[in-house]
């Protein structure tokens, strides 16, 4: 079946792709764009969790000012200067700054949850009632649930991206790196709230 240039490039477009790719997947999904469109960004983000190893020393600091109450400042680091540079880089940085604002997290990702916060928390999960009336061998899978829960507003990455809460923060990271071939970090971030101390 033939597939038309336009589409293709909009497939390419889309999931950051190559054209080869993008006409290959319109053609098995039989001109089928929406299909074909899912099977490019599934692979597109299976080559994005490669490139999550490599070093991202580049990007950007941005500040985003809600209401004159609340500011942000962020720094997302990519792999080069060059793609710094593009808007879709931009935009995705002064996104995040507004999510920050919107949900006001405490950590960029599980990894810089402090390990006594944790275990203080897991602690007293353990310790709750409700857990004692579960099985034994269950309790464990539990806790790390309810861990999980607990967390996820605090994790940045973890949260329901504000744009689209059908995705986290760290699935539309995950897009962006797919469309621009380079390795994305949210590296750190700054919350300020009129009239709110730390």
């Amino acid at each position: 079946m033939g597939v038309s240039i336009e589409e293709v490039k909009k497939l390419r477009d889309l999931t950051g792709v190559g054209l080869t790719d993008a006409k290959k997947a319109l053609e098995e999904s039989e001109g089928d764009f929406d299909k074909a469109l899912e099977e490019m960004r599934k692979k597109g983000l299976t080559r994005a969790e490669k490139k999550g190893d490599r070093e991202a020393r580049m990007g950007l600091v941005d500040s985003y000012v809600h209401d004159n109450r609340i500011g942000v400042v962020v720094e997302v680091n990519c792999e080069t200067d060059f793609v710094a540079r593009l808007d879709d880089f931009k935009t995705l940085v002064h996104e995040i700054a507004m999510q920050v604002a919107a949900m006001s997290p405490q950590f960029v990702s599980e990894a810089d949850i402090p390990e006594d916060e944790y275990a203080r928390v897991k602690q007293e999960l353990l310790e709750s009632d409700a857990l004692k009336s579960k099985p034994a061998d269950m309790q464990d899978k539990i806790v790390e649930g309810q861990l999980k829960k607990h967390f996820a507003d605090k994790v940045l990455l973890s949260q329901a991206y504000i744009l689209d809460d059908g995705k986290t923060v760290e699935a539309h990271v995950k897009e962006s790196i797919a469309k621009l071939g380079e390795n994305i970090v949210v590296r750190q971030f700054r919350r300020i709230e009129l009239g709110v101390s730390e």
